[in-house]
């Protein structure tokens, strides 16, 4: 979920396991040359187009004969074919924290075109949506964010994939 820290925990992450880091929004941005809330917002492409490029992302990433560490866009979990990949070719830490914590964290701008305006009714939806989904791909791997510091987060992702 937006504002869990996918960014932030995976990339030191990676450098503790002294592996490459992917953003899988940074990836779909560089092929496109478009920010998220460009690729939403323009006509004939919008969440639709966005959704395939994320998993075109994701092929590449999971594809890579190297191992990496990946923070997944949080809606790589709506496409079942995705889930599928995830769970068949990577370890999958989902980094939970409830709607409100989330809220907290996350300021709307060109990377968060979801979000609106008032991003706590917005997450709330999109948690009850995906929680099930986050839950099957992640296979028990699960670190509560709202109660880690980064550090912390840190740390207990690398228990788990340790």
């Amino acid at each position: 979920m937006m504002g869990s820290g996918k960014t932030s925990v995976g990339r030191r992450v990676a450098e503790r396991l002294g592996r490459p880091f992917l953003d899988s929004d940074d990836q779909v941005e560089a092929r496109t040359g478009r920010t998220v809330r460009e690729i939403f917002e323009t006509e004939g492409l919008g969440e639709a187009a966005f959704r395939v490029l994320e998993a075109e992302a994701l092929v590449e990433a999971l594809a890579r004969p190297d191992p990496l560490v990946i923070a997944a866009a949080g809606g790589v979990v709506l496409d079942p074919a995705n889930r599928a990949r995830l769970m068949e070719s990577a370890t999958v830490v989902w980094l939970h924290a409830d709607p409100e914590v989330l809220a907290t964290r996350v300021t709307t701008g060109d990377h968060r075109p979801l979000l609106g305006d008032d991003p706590r009714p917005v997450l709330e939806r999109m948690y009850r949506q995906r929680r099930a989904l986050y839950e099957q791909v992640a296979q028990g791997r699960v670190v509560d964010v709202g109660m880690h510091s980064i550090d912390g987060a840190v740390e207990a992702v690398l228990e788990l994939v340790a």
